[in-house]
């Protein structure tokens, strides 16, 4: 009798294919099998890339002579810590009795990639290979995907750029890490007062080395510029609110060159100038010139993504990209929320027809059973197909992250924080069912002797799918109000109904004229979440506006190893982390490190580049340039560069950058210990950057 065979990515994930097929598994060692199937798992990766010894003995020992090094066929080799596991999928694989396998890593260009080394190492060809891909944990998921499994073959384009990207990282990080440390390793090591410094370069995790640094350097370069603005002091019906002068057309100082903008001076005098030519006024009435009234519906955000979930968990929690990506990845383990590694933000029109499923298990979801119950009553669950919240062509590998409904009777066994992080999605996500904020919005323009103050109030006039958004974690209601402009007055219906009834020559009080002095405000350094987002809107940085259209989507890393190379930034001391604040800084380490880089391989730096490797790939997993397209492309940078870099003789010039940026760090100290030898982490870290890409997503 012939079996099924079907291998997930990890053990827990097999027990859930196990219990779905709901039939007599029996534990084995390695694997679970029953009468018609057998449900085995891989650990992670159980095949690793070779390091360049394998080639060559005498490529162990680094040599500027051996670069770059540009294998013809690359080697791979089993990871010793999980050779049993392999060998047990191995021999599954074989078995004469299994006739169909089914992939079920997880769905995308990593798990796909995970299982390729698996059957290329195992020498499978011949055997029917089948492709689960499933959005969740769910057992109607899980058999839906058995169900409409395709063959594996039409995974192919996704499994070449799998490989390319680990080809990338690895041909990257093994030539240009060497290549620096070689070459600059000493002058670092030197000016820090250490005996050794290995260099670290990897496609992504330079690239954001480099926003970090920039950043940080803006900051520095900034000027704080004082401005003043005059305000007047107005009421209405006994309420009191201010008006800012403007320098609009009609103004005395329309266009001078006196002011910082049209509403402040670059001087104290002058502003104080402008009072005292009012002042002479007597007496000095306020009249209405305009005022306009209009409403304003502002719309729930779109579903979750990883970034912007990775985002909001930074800003209310404090956590870190990783530390989110761990949480969410138990809630969907839990069988509670879909596949959290997604670029998506929206659902499919097939999960958007089946959507009352998902609302009909929230009903048992106490905090928000309400909420559920309110929505199936209504209608706008039925049309959730037709709005902006569902589109397919938003959605390349997996849709937005959502609560499935089902699993609630895990939520007893969360930690309090993967208990809030549930919250927030099931809010998201039930936010889409609820009609826009509607907001009454009334801007004023006041006359005073000649010149014209402005004041613009609102208030919320309809809750809309704001009444979703009171998180039961916050000690207030936490209204989503990062859309007000900063000169808008928050306001109550009555005042806002006074100020309605208010024409044209209407008079106010005046209670007075003042200065306030402002100054203006350098950039604000990333968090751990901003930076998740900067790295997924990567292609936004770029000044080129047809470069910036054609990688449009693409960012740099992808959903699934971002957190990832930002901890990795963290753990070789590159950047540092404050962990109650998510802050990001460099360390002086880091950004002698981006000197080195700006001054011998500048594109790594660059997030166009990175993006635009990522777009490559891309397009390698659609089909619409070849590998060999783009590994010629590849090897060309790769070889270009470390020509380059041999030639050049500029430790002079580094020398003044390390210079330049010592002063801004309490003491120029390596992050050794004090003997100057490294730690056993830091010798761990270099080994293992030394040969990036070696496991897997180690840069991608």
């Amino acid at each position: 009798m012939t079996k099924s065979l079907y291998i997930a990515e990890k053990p827990s994930v097999a027990q859930e294919f196990a219990k779905a097929l709901k039939q007599n598994m029996q534990r084995r060692d390695g694997y679970l099998e029953s009468d018609q199937s057998v449900v085995t798992w891989c650990v992670g990766h159980l095949v690793t890339m070779s390091y360049p010894e394998k080639y060559d003995p005498a490529l162990k020992r680094w040599s500027l002579e051996t670069l770059p090094f540009l294998p013809e066929n690359f080697k791979y080799e089993i990871i010793p810590e999980v050779k049993k596991q392999f060998t047990i999928v191995s021999n599954l694989l074989h078995r004469e009795d299994i006739e169909t396998i089914y992939v079920c890593t997880d769905s995308g260009r990593e798990g796909e990639y995970i299982y390729r080394l698996v059957a290329q190492m195992a020498g499978i060809k011949d055997k029917k290979q089948k492709r689960v891909w499933i959005d969740s944990q769910t057992e109607e998921e899980i058999l839906r995907g058995i169900r409409e499994a395709k063959d594996e073959s039409e995974y192919d384009n996704l499994s070449a750029s799998a490989y390319l990207r680990a080809k990338e990282d690895y041909l990257m990080g093994i030539n240009f890490s060497r290549l620096l440390s070689l070459k600059y390793g000493s002058a670092v090591a030197s000016y820090l007062g250490t005996k050794y410094q290995s260099i670290s370069v990897g496609r992504v995790m330079t690239c954001v080395l480099g926003m970090v640094v920039r950043r940080e350097r803006e900051i520095r370069s900034f000027v704080k510029t004082p401005f003043y603005r005059v305000i007047a002091g107005l009421s209405l019906n006994g309420r009191n609110f201010e008006g800012e002068w403007r320098a609009v057309k009609g103004s005395r100082y329309f266009n001078s060159p006196l002011l910082y903008k049209e509403n402040g001076f670059q001087k104290k005098e002058d502003a104080q100038k402008l009072i005292e030519e009012l002042s002479m006024q007597n007496p000095l009435i306020p009249h209405v010139l305009k005022m306009e009234r209009k409403k304003e519906n502002k719309n729930a955000p779109l579903l979750y993504n990883l970034a912007e979930l990775q985002n909001d968990c930074a800003r209310f929690f404090k956590i870190s990209p990783d530390e989110t990506l761990k949480v969410v990845q138990e809630l969907y383990e839990k069988k509670l929320v879909t596949y959290p590694r997604t670029d998506a933000r929206v659902l499919s029109s097939a999960v958007a027809r089946e959507i009352s499923k998902n609302l009909r298990g929230l009903q048992q979801y106490g905090i928000c059973s309400g909420l559920a119950n309110e929505i199936l009553q209504g209608e706008s669950w039925k049309k959730i197909g037709s709005t902006r919240y569902t589109n397919d062509k938003q959605i390349t590998d997996h849709y937005a992250i959502i609560p499935t409904g089902q699993g609630l009777n895990n939520l007893r066994n969360l930690s309090e924080l993967s208990a809030k992080v549930y919250e927030t999605i099931v809010r998201r996500f039930l936010g889409i069912f609820y009609p826009p904020a509607v907001y009454q919005k009334v801007a004023l323009v006041t006359e005073i002797g000649g010149e014209q103050f402005f004041s613009n109030f609102r208030v919320l006039v309809q809750e809309g799918y704001l009444k979703v958004m009171q998180y039961s974690f916050f000690r207030k209601k936490e209204e989503d109000d990062e859309g007000r402009k900063e000169d808008e007055t928050t306001c109550d219906p009555s005042f806002l109904a006074a100020l309605s009834q208010l024409q044209k020559g209407s008079e106010l009080n005046l209670l007075g004229l003042s200065i306030k002095e402002g100054e203006t405000s350098p950039p604000k350094r990333y968090t751990s979440g901003s930076m998740i987002l900067a790295m997924e809107n990567a292609g936004q940085l770029i000044e080129d506006e047809e470069l910036r259209e054609q990688i449009k989507g693409s960012g740099i890393g992808t959903s699934a190893t971002r957190a990832e190379i930002l901890k990795k930034l963290v753990f070789i001391k590159y950047l540092a982390l404050n962990k109650k604040t998510q802050v990001i800084t460099p360390t002086q380490l880091g950004e002698m490190i981006y000197d080195v880089v700006h001054q011998s391989i500048r594109p790594l730096l660059n997030p166009e580049l990175t993006a635009s490797w990522e777009k490559g790939l891309t397009y390698v997993a659609e089909g619409s340039i070849t590998s060999e397209e783009y590994m010629g492309k590849l090897e060309n940078f790769v070889t270009r560069h470390t020509v380059n870099v041999k030639q050049l003789r500029n430790q002079f010039q580094l020398k003044s950058s390390f210079d330049a940026s010592a002063p801004y760090y309490k003491k120029a100290s390596s992050t050794r210990s004090r003997t100057g030898k490294r730690t056993a982490a830091e010798d761990s870290s270099a080994k293992s950057y030394s040969t990036a890409g070696k496991k897997g997503a180690q840069n991608s």
